[in-house]
């Protein structure tokens, strides 16, 4: 049976000249699809189930990177993952990133000779993953790796020299409240705001997560999903449910938290 892939590229004219170097360097590849937003892609891969993924970076919505791992995480373990390509501007810090984790990348605009080598890369990969298909999980959570990393470097702003983050300031009606990080026991990305939550009370902050990330313990804070963060020694119960996904409890409230599998590493003993 033929290979087939996903493209997720917001530029029409780029992912159809993409599709057409495709179609001269790989014949036998089927484009199953083309979409123009992250979202989008998640849903197609899903549905589609394609052997290899080309997804821009830089997406409305939900990016490249975060597609992946939203993908990731809602993959069917006893399907193969697929291979994975990222397209992107000509950024050196980007490609040192994609280099280092041993994914591959295709810089825009695409020119054949890289194309050729991404395609023998793909192909390796491809053969490599039929003759192991027993272990499904274990290139799955390997892929995992590489994204964990990924998004380590996309999210990683320099860490503010200094200590840690004392205080979260919180709009409650025509006042700040000053709440001391101690008593925090969540952060939950909401809409166009992040919820700070404390064992009584939960506030409303404009700080974007990957901002607040930075400027806080790594010891004491464990990023547990892509919107949320949640204070370590808090965690009261780890739970897998009959799919398989894990959901924490924390002291003191009655929230359950969704683990995405990014971060599962994190209870490795369940």
């Amino acid at each position: 049976m033929n290979p087939t892939a996903l493209i997720a590229e917001d530029e029409p004219l780029l992912a159809q000249a993409l599709q057409t170097e495709l179609a001269k360097a790989w014949p036998e590849l089927r484009v199953l699809a083309s979409v123009g937003d992250g979202r989008s892609a998640v849903q197609q891969a899903l549905q589609l189930r394609p052997d290899v993924l080309f997804f821009d970076v830089r997406m409305p919505g939900l990016n490249g990177l975060d597609a992946a791992v939203e993908l990731a995480d809602e993959w069917d373990t006893q399907t193969p993952f697929p291979a994975l390509v990222f397209v992107t501007a000509y950024d050196q810090y980007a490609v040192q990133a994609f280099e280092a984790q041993a994914i591959d990348y295709l810089l825009k605009p695409v020119q054949t000779a890289r194309l050729q080598k991404t395609i023998s890369k793909v192909q390796q990969a491809l053969i490599q993953r039929a003759q192991s298909a027993i272990h499904l999980e274990a290139t799955l959570a390997a892929t995992l790796g590489q994204l964990r990393h990924l998004m380590g470097a996309a999210d990683g702003a320099p860490v503010a020299a200094g200590t840690p983050l004392k205080m979260i300031s919180a709009g409650v009606g025509n006042q700040i409240r000053l709440v001391p990080i101690d008593e925090v026991l969540c952060f939950e990305a909401s809409d166009k705001y992040v919820r700070v939550l404390t064992t009584d009370h939960e506030y409303l902050i404009r700080t974007p997560l990957k901002e607040l990330l930075p400027q806080l313990d790594a010891h004491a804070f464990w990023q547990v999903h892509r919107g949320t963060v949640v204070r370590a020694d808090a965690i009261d119960t780890v739970m897998r449910d009959d799919a398989g996904k894990l959901h924490l409890t924390l002291r003191g409230r009655a929230d359950r938290f969704a683990v995405s599998r990014l971060y599962a590493h994190l209870f490795k003993a369940m």
